[in-house]
């Protein structure tokens, strides 16, 4: 059997009388991308930030590599190898594009940035973030300051970031936000590849991507999964359908 690395397992977090999580439970496997789809305001960003460790969850646990997170701190998650990518760019548009990347990697290895301008010559660390680079394609951008690049650039150096954490697994909030036709088609095919590294924990509401890319998905709907499957089984699914896919799915 898969070896399950990171897992959810019967989350709940209320807001007042609003339920935003409701008996969450899902699971990431070695090698796969998992999709999490589901209408806006399904609770989709609230289970995402309490799996990264931004959010506390009212009951429940998160597991990662046999281990419970729950209450571990963000910097503690992702020194651990649990790497997420925002849906809004968390990028400082200021510094190069190399510089952002060994910003990430002193991050994970517990550096202080006050050291900065010394951590540039930390060989090991550039190295690090050279590799990351690479394998995104962005190594001829390297010394760009970061707000000349295209949107979909951008993307591509927030996953060389996290590829920079060296993780176990990725949590990816809707890299797809903001880019057009090709941009999706370039970075999808992107994604394809990197679950062979780490497995991916993927929210994106481009269903073409989605269905392309996931091994399995699960649907949120009201803070609750109604369902989890291949792409084929989410398609027939007609609980989804009336509750999420509806017209867009039928066209």
């Amino acid at each position: 059997m898969t070896e399950v690395l990171l897992e959810t397992r019967a989350i709940c977090k209320r807001f007042g009388a609003l339920q935003a999580s409701k008996e969450v439970s899902l699971s990431l496997r070695a090698g796969e991308i998992h999709a999490l789809i589901g209408p806006n305001g399904a609770g989709k960003s609230t289970l995402i930030a309490q799996i990264s460790g931004a959010l506390a969850p009212d009951s429940g646990s998160v597991i990662f590599e046999g281990r419970d997170i729950t209450r571990l701190p963000t910097p503690a998650r992702a020194k651990a190898g649990l790497a997420r990518t925002f849906q809004i760019s968390a990028l400082a548009m200021e510094f190069t594009v190399l510089q952002n990347v060994v910003l990430g990697t002193l991050g994970a290895r517990g550096g202080v940035y006050r050291f900065f301008g010394n951590v540039m010559r930390d060989k090991a660390l550039l190295d690090r973030a050279e590799d990351a680079l690479d394998q995104v394609g962005l190594s001829e951008f390297r010394n760009f300051v970061t707000a000349e690049l295209s949107h979909g650039q951008r993307r591509q150096l927030e996953v060389a970031v996290a590829l920079s954490l060296q993780p176990r697994v990725f949590v990816m909030d809707e890299p797809m936000a903001g880019l057009g036709a090709e941009g999706s088609h370039r970075l999808t095919g992107f994604l394809d590849g990197l679950r062979q590294r780490a497995p991916i924990l993927l929210v994106e509401h481009d269903m073409d991507a989605v269905f392309a890319l996931a091994d399995r998905i699960s649907v949120l709907v009201y803070g609750e999964v109604i369902a989890t499957g291949t792409a084929a089984e989410i398609r027939a699914n007609p609980e989804v359908r009336e509750a999420y896919l509806g017209e867009e799915d039928a066209a």
